[in-house]
């Protein structure tokens, strides 16, 4: 029997394992990178390769439109056309933020043309070069010229139209350009799809919010805010969006920059009084996609920062919860960056591309996006200044439909506390900054020290050290009471700000998100009686570690916000149930981190360096690693693997195979086939006599770093049974000497199936469990290759099954597994690929149903078995067909399965089933030369 035709373990038909470089290749490498180093200094840049047919170049444009509702004038909007190789495409407006340009878009614009989309970027109007004056996106100027602008669009050939007048067109743009978005499918129907980002839903709230209710703050969404009037002016935020208005134009007031009359005025009350009138909040109000949500059908992706004190995640919450109701698909993306830390990044902007390539169609599909929930968790700087984040995944956004977001109490301590405004407002404490959340982010040392509150202006209430880590993932809630000290004149109502902070066992500070929750309590009694009123804190996303405290800080004073003038004092105290209510969104880990890599200094300089440690490296190579960086998102690759003894047999001969992401593999053998020997060498605890290992492209030796990516059960481990299982799980991953996060304990636990478990001891755990534990401390750490050895030792089989769904959710997160089992029904549901050895040699490799069908067997299930057996009995050199009720079986004697399937199918006959006639077990039997039954 000849075994089934393997793929071998090569990139772009290149071997995976290349052999080593003679003499004079080493002689000939440094003259290499010599010449590509003349040629970087000579041209001043290293040149990429040029795609073989260039998108045409962008294309220039002032176009006309109608200026207001009375469109007696027009002003010039400043656009660029980009057009991607094929044409008609579909197209995406793609607006910028607020005092930016079309400049600013131009790389997004870039990326999209390459996905195929025709892109056009605009100024909006009193910005750049376009004319006109701002009106804060109003529906009767900036978004009456969107309109207009697909009209344009609707007339240009590249554009792929539904209709005349109508183009396919997706419309994405941040902050600013993301309300635009909204308001603009809100209220012209042939916008196709859409995608906000960083923005606003109420541009009242946003700039004067009210965080602090009677009402209660109900909603069961992960973000939910407490939209309330009255608000506190955000001050230094709208000074900063009403300056990047720019110098005036013709026609302007000179104190308003570009800003219409209606648009200055309102700035200009706000702004000398701390409060909006009516017509203000009119005004805002018109320009805010709230208005407009209702009215949104097409396909939304919310993207929204978690570091961003300009628009929060609340503001994100309700443009998700009024879409949703308005019946659109919603999906909802936080990342980690926002206004004041990063813009999204090219993994952002990526999904944004996918969102528009399966919702407009017209270019190179991908899978559908669904309408999922995604949320960034970064961990602390590194020493660089770059920030591991990890991204987690949940089914759907929490409590758009059924699903609510789970939540926890965390118990606060601390005495009723009498806290001081000053007159004037000053001295003032310091936490949320516009534009410092990027210092805040560089150093902790350096966000720890502007971080400040003033003593005597602020009430503190703590818990005690937490027991586990918890992961805050959306707004916290709490409940709190002011009263007024009797005996002294007191006004009516008073202003605080609410704040949380992670406190480490050392007393080092962090204030979370570097934001603060700013409240209004209006009508406080002056007898003294307290007023109590719940508060939604700012929305975060943040793990507080095990043994951290976290503290509620409730201050008079904040520099980033107007202050009453007149002093006060009142006396804040915990209200209600005394604690902090706690969102935690359960959710999957989809990546194991990304660090950002920032821009090369001395390039020249890093250049020559690595010609020189490439030299050495190529001398000592058999000491390095010399990974193949053609196999960096491969997980493994074994060729030409050998393992003998002195005067024994080889224990593995010549092996070579190959695993890929995403891939369950099963190594399979009789007893002696060489398995254990394998995984040993690959867990680097022998040593191959010859051949190589690559895992992610590195070359395996003892030791190795890339040995961390991989997690393995090789034998059964021994737990201390007088502890619980996560803290066997706590103390196994302490002896590694990484980070306690890195460990992912929760999504481990949540994996195995031993959440309710975990604290239990382990001697009550029964076998199964015991070998479920294995399998988590295996994953621990969620390493992109796991490696067991016989997993289902030790599990009956409703407990088989378990680890069977297990695996099956674990290699689903792109990841790769490795498993050896003696259990061939099992390997045939678990496994979506084998691997077959014999005496130490490799007989087959191929999916399951390959390796089932090496003898060209197959079954079909069909409606006609009479008509469909004489129909297969037609082809050309097929072998025996037999009937068996509703089963055809067909020797098909080398002919692909699909042929046959073909052939029925012209027949007329439905084909409900195809597969191998056999089981996994019969294959295997015959692949290793036993006999069958």
């Amino acid at each position: 029997m000849k075994p089934v035709p393997l793929r071998s373990p090569t990139v772009d038909g290149v071997s995976a394992s290349p052999r080593r470089r003679t003499g004079l290749a080493l002689l000939a490498l440094p003259c290499i990178l010599l010449v590509v180093l003349g040629a970087f200094l000579w041209s001043g840049q290293v040149r990429q390769p040029q795609a073989a047919v260039q998108p045409p170049a962008p294309r220039e444009a002032m176009v006309d439109v109608l200026d207001g509702p009375t469109g007696s004038e027009r002003v010039q909007i400043d656009v660029t056309l980009h057009s991607p190789v094929d044409t008609p495409a579909p197209a995406i407006l793609l607006a910028h933020g607020f005092g930016g340009s079309k400049d600013e878009t131009d790389q997004q614009a870039r990326e999209l043309v390459a996905r195929g989309f025709t892109v056009l970027t605009y100024s909006a109007r009193g910005f750049g070069r376009s004319t006109g004056q701002i009106a804060l996106n109003s529906p009767d100027y900036e978004v009456a010229d969107a309109r207009q602008l697909l009209d344009w669009l609707a007339r240009q050939p590249e554009v792929l139209r539904d209709r005349d007048g109508d183009p396919r067109v997706g419309v994405t743009g941040g902050s600013y350009g993301g309300a635009l978005a909204l308001m603009l499918a809100g209220t012209d129907p042939r916008v196709d799809a859409i995608s906000p980002v960083m923005t606003y839903n109420d541009l009242g709230q946003a700039l004067l919010p009210n965080n602090a209710t009677q009402a209660g703050i109900g909603g069961t969404t992960p973000a939910g805010g407490s939209f309330n009037p009255d608000g506190v002016f955000k001050q230094a935020w709208t000074g900063l969006l009403f300056a990047a208005g720019g110098v005036p134009k013709p026609g302007a007031l000179p104190t308003c920059g570009n800003f219409t009359r209606e648009v200055c005025a309102a700035y200009s009350e706000i702004a000398q009084y701390g409060r909006a009138s009516q017509a203000t909040l009119d005004l805002l109000a018109k320009s805010s996609p709230k208005t407009y949500n209702s009215r949104i059908t097409q396909p939304t992706l919310l993207v929204q920062g978690e570091r961003d004190t300009l628009f929060g995640l609340d503001q994100a919450d309700a443009n998700a919860r009024q879409i949703a109701a308005a019946g659109a698909p919603v999906k909802t993306i936080w990342f980690a960056g926002g206004h004041d830390s990063t813009p999204p990044g090219p993994e952002v902007r990526n999904r944004i591309a996918d969102w528009f390539a399966f919702h407009l169609g017209g270019v190179p599909p991908v899978p559908d996006p669904g309408t999922g929930f995604q949320f960034d968790i970064a961990g602390q700087p590194q020493r660089d200044g770059d920030v591991p984040v990890r991204t987690m995944t949940a089914p759907s956004y929490p409590g758009l439909r059924e699903s609510r977001t789970p939540r926890f109490s965390l118990p606060l301590e601390g005495p009723a506390t009498p806290v001081l405004n000053p007159p004037g407002g000053s001295p003032a404490a310091t936490s949320s900054l516009p534009g410092a959340g990027q210092v805040l982010d560089a150093a902790g040392s350096l966000g720890q020290s502007l971080a400040r509150d003033l003593p005597g202006q602020v009430a503190v209430f703590g818990t005690k050290p937490l027991e586990e880590q918890t992961l805050i993932s959306g707004t916290p809630r709490t409940r709190l009471s002011i009263a007024s000290v009797p005996g002294q004149p007191q006004p009516t109502d008073a202003v605080l700000f609410a704040k949380l902070y992670d406190v480490g066992p050392d007393g080092q500070r962090r204030l979370l998100g570097n934001a603060v929750s700013p409240m209004h309590i209006t009508d406080i009694p002056p007898d003294g009686t307290p007023k109590e009123f719940d508060v939604a804190l700012p929305g975060i996303v943040h793990p507080v570690e095990s043994g951290h405290r976290v503290e509620l800080a409730v201050a008079t004073t904040d520099q980033a916000y107007a202050l009453p003038r007149e002093a006060s004092m009142h006396v804040v105290a915990l209200a209600g149930d005394r604690a902090v209510s706690i969102p935690s969104v359960r959710a999957t880990s989809s990546s194991a981190g990304t660090v950002p890599v920032g821009p090369l200094v001395g390039i020249g300089l890093v250049f020559l360096l690595a010609l020189l440690l490439r030299v050495i490296s190529a001398i000592r190579r058999k000491f390095h690693d010399d990974p193949d960086t053609r196999l960096a998102d491969t997980p493994l690759v074994i060729s030409g693997l050998t393992k003998s003894y002195p005067g024994k047999k080889a224990a593995v001969n010549d092996l070579s195979i190959q695993v890929e992401r995403g891939q369950i593999v099963g190594l399979l053998g009789p007893n002696g086939a060489g398995k254990t020997t394998t995984l040993r060498m690959l867990l680097g605890l022998l040593r191959p006599s010859r051949g190589e290992i690559r895992i992610f492209g590195h070359r395996l030796q003892a030791g190795a770093p890339v040995l961390s990516r991989v997690g393995a059960l090789v034998e059964s481990p021994g737990f201390l049974p007088h502890l619980s299982g996560l803290d066997n799980l706590r103390h196994y991953w302490a002896a590694t000497g990484r980070p306690m996060l890195r460990a992912h304990m929760d999504e481990v636990l949540q994996i195995a199936g031993l959440e309710a478990s975990a604290k239990r001891k382990v001697r009550t755990y029964s076998q199964g469990m015991k070998q479920r534990l294995a399998i988590a401390q295996a994953m621990l750490g969620l390493p992109e290759l796991l490696v067991l050895d016989e997993p289902a030792n030790g599990l009956d089989p409703p407990q088989i099954h378990q680890m069977r769904e297990i695996l099956r959710r674990y290699a689903a997160t792109g990841r790769a597994v490795l498993v050896s089992s003696h259990l061939l029904a099992e390997v045939e549901q678990t496994c979506t690929h084998v691997v077959v050895m014999q005496d130490g040699k490799l007989v087959a490799q191929g999916t399951v149903s390959e390796i089932m069908a090496v003898n060209g067997e197959a079954t079909f299930r069909v409606d006609d078995p009479e008509l469909a057996a004489e129909s297969l009995r037609t082809i050309e050199g097929m072998g025996a067909v037999e009937i068996d009720g509703d089963l055809v079986h067909a020797d098909l004697a080398g002919h692909p399965a699909a042929v046959a399937v073909n052939v029925l199918v012209a027949a007329g006959i439905a084909v409900h089933q195809v597969g191998p006639r056999r089981r996994l077990e019969d294959a295997f039997l015959q692949l290793v030369g036993e006999e069958q039954p």
